[in-house]
């Protein structure tokens, strides 16, 4: 082995087995990819040729230990592409799309292993196995049923040309999607241009020309520097720019357009699906749910579609009332203009200007807050590492102790946009918690928190709206997520459990952002000191209901068009995709002037990779376990009881896949979830 390539060292010399990133070029990771793509086969191999008899430790047990260099090569590689990527690595990424996806084909249809596998699962039941032992047995197996396993040899061959296409398809959709994202701009030449925008947006727009080398303050499709141009913008005419751009990534003709790349996906999966004899790919990625069913998705948003579609009219007359009193009754009301308009409804009616706000909701006391948060409930620690190696100097990196001092884990916070990183925001992982690591012994997981704020000037915090504050407090609920599972096998770790229960531990510690406790002790004036006013705390969670029938049109919408397209029967997707979403969406009855969060030509969650492909609604269907699940710190008294904490940490928190995700609800909750907290949350019942 090369002794000038980090990656292909045995183990990492640095604090807590971080990957040295000021060490590691893009270059090193193919050799290092093949090399450990080697060692893992041989050791699938040896199991699978194995003399002894098939049990769960020699079987189950020794291939959750396998790989682990691979995985902990892959972990680092898609980490960096995600979050600070090049032409360099983003050339090595399509490179090695292929060659990973065959690779675990490769394992995941080995008919050695899975005999042996076959032979524990079907004595499962019978071998003195813990629950813990029976549950990892049954998802492995299922992973590698779900892979293939069991097709015919001429089934799987095609299988593994249909994933490894799929793995270069949703590659190059990614990659398109931040090219879209990272070369256009608004320059804002002239305070003309600047017109209404308060001075944290004025700053963030200088900050994001800075960073770009650009002399003129600019906005970007960083959600967090979009979204308040939007809103605040008296430049109708630059608030359309901005808007036609932000909807059209993915769709301009060229070497980035995603119109066929979508529908070539579409037509991979719809073969998927075929191969393992399912009508449609929703049908197949359904089976794997709480969900379980084409027919139960759509009746959760069924529920809801016809009463936010109620509440978004109404809305929309509140908006037109404030119209009309400003002399714009006769202006049709376009999609670039509803948040100018809401943003209107929202001071007049509830007293709450977001701009005003923003001066209390700093980034770092809002870290604080979260921090403490955790310490309240769980008893975590957080402590900065300065001296910890990360790979971008935004990145803060801290040590996670418990209450009786010991190492939880290493938690990475990257909170910035930039160029070199994909939108959105998300949680990931550089090493998963388990008790079953090679060699024996516990380890300790190293978790990631990705946001995309935008950075105030050096001159300025960076400041937060309470948008931005509930999507921190989200993901770094996905950060919990990792970092209290306390688990033995790594396949049953921290968040992989099935995806219409992974947003419940990110989305009921949302809750906490808007608690008044946590409020006044944490957010607070930048240059006065002085907490946010009670009253303000009031009429700002009074007015989180405002524009929710909006909100949840834009969400459902997506979720409904998601479903629509991976429910298709037919071999051949439609010839226009665009078309297909305008029909759907008419065929729904969306209302002019309102949208949906995502089109399917950027439409990440759907098609860069199969995470949340016939599965958006995944974030309804959680919010209806998280806001049953939060009442019932309500129902104790307080948002902090100690009684209720501890069932959420060992249920929700920390049991990771090694129960049945209805199970984990119900134990941490004494009953099965209800809807009606979920309706009440969102404004569509009446109170």
């Amino acid at each position: 082995m090369s002794t000038d390539n980090p990656l292909l060292a045995a183990t990492w010399h640095t604090p807590h087995g971080l990957p040295p990133f000021d060490l590691i070029r893009p270059e090193h990771f193919e050799p290092a990819f093949e090399a450990a793509m080697v060692a893992h086969k041989a050791e699938v191999d040896a199991l699978a040729q194995q003399s002894a008899q098939p049990s769960f430790d020699n079987t189950v047990a020794a291939f959750d230990r396998a790989g682990r260099w691979l995985g902990r090569l892959e972990s680092t590689f898609y980490n960096l592409t995600a979050s600070e990527t090049s032409d360099a690595l983003q050339a090595v990424q399509m490179r090695v799309a292929a060659p990973l996806a065959a690779h675990g084909n490769a394992i995941y249809m080995h008919q050695g292993l899975f005999a042996r596998l076959d032979a524990v699962h079907a004595a499962r039941h019978a071998s003195g196995l813990t629950p813990e032992q029976v549950r990892l047995t049954e998802r492995v197996h299922l992973d590698f049923v779900r892979s293939g396993a069991q097709l015919s040899p001429e089934a799987r061959q095609r299988y593994g040309e249909v994933m490894e296409s799929l793995a270069r398809l949703t590659t190059q959709f990614a990659q398109n999607v931040l090219h879209d994202e990272s070369s256009w701009t608004l320059p804002l030449r002239s305070e003309d241009d600047m017109a209404g925008l308060p001075a944290f947006v004025r700053a963030a727009a200088q900050q994001a020309a800075s960073e770009r080398k650009l002399a003129d303050p600019v906005i970007t499709l960083s959600r967090s520097l979009i979204v308040p141009f939007l809103t605040f913008s008296t430049r109708r005419d630059l608030r359309e720019q901005a808007w036609r751009a932000w909807t059209s990534r993915g769709e301009h003709p060229g070497e980035h357009d995603n119109r066929s790349v979508a529908r070539d996906i579409l037509q991979l999966r719809n073969e998927q699906a075929r191969l393992h004899g399912y009508a449609s790919y929703a049908d197949y990625a359904l089976t794997d749910t709480m969900a379980g069913t084409r027919e139960a998705v759509g009746r959760l948003l069924g529920e809801v579609w016809p009463r936010a579609l109620a509440a978004v009219e109404r809305e929309r007359q509140l908006l037109r009332e404030v119209m009309v009193d400003a002399g714009a009754g006769s202006q049709p009301l376009e999609a670039w203009d509803w948040r100018w308009w809401a943003e209107k409804v929202r001071v007049a009616r509830y007293a709450v200007d977001d701009a005003a706000l923003k001066p209390y909701f700093r980034l770092e006391n809002m870290v604080q807050a979260a921090f403490d948060c955790a310490q309240r409930l769980f008893g975590l620690r957080f402590t900065h590492r300065a001296d910890l190696p990360v790979y971008h100097p935004d990145v803060k990196a801290y040590e996670v102790h418990g209450a009786d001092g010991a190492l939880v884990g290493i938690f990475l916070q990257d909170n910035f946009a930039r160029a070199s990183k994909r939108s959105g925001a998300w949680m990931s992982s550089l090493r998963l918690q388990n008790r079953n690591a090679p060699g024996g012994g516990f380890e300790v997981p190293v978790i990631l928190n990705n946001n995309n704020f935008a950075k105030g000037s050096p001159e300025e915090p960076t400041l937060l709206s309470a948008d931005d504050v509930r999507t921190l407090f989200h993901e770094f609920g996905h950060g919990l997520h990792g970092l209290l599972s306390n688990v033995t096998y790594e396949r049953l770790s921290g968040t992989q459990v099935l995806r219409d229960f992974v947003e419940l531990p990110s989305q009921i510690f949302e809750h906490w952002a808007e608690e008044p406790e946590v409020m006044q002790r944490h957010a607070r004036h930048w240059q006065t000191g002085e907490p946010l006013p009670l009253e303000q705390i009031d009429r700002l969670n009074k007015a989180r209901q405002f524009n929710q029938g909006y909100e949840t049109v834009r969400y459902c919408a997506s979720a409904l068009v998601d479903m629509a397209v991976h429910s298709l029967n037919e071999a051949e997707p439609p010839a226009d995709l665009c078309a297909f979403e305008a029909a759907e969406l008419e065929r729904l009855g969306l209302p002019s002037g309102v949208g949906l969060n995502h089109r399917l030509v950027h439409f990440q969650h759907l098609f860069s990779s199969s995470g949340y492909a016939a599965g958006y609604y995944v974030y309804l269907w959680a919010e209806v376990l998280d806001a049953d699940g939060y009442d019932a710190f309500r129902e104790a008294g307080s948002p902090f009881d100690t009684t209720v904490a501890q069932a959420l940490q060992r249920f929700i928190y920390g049991s990771g896949n090694t129960l049945p995700p209805a199970e984990a609800f119900e134990r941490f909750r004494g009953r099965e979830p209800q809807i009606e907290p979920m309706l009440r949350q969102r404004g569509l019942v009446e109170v």
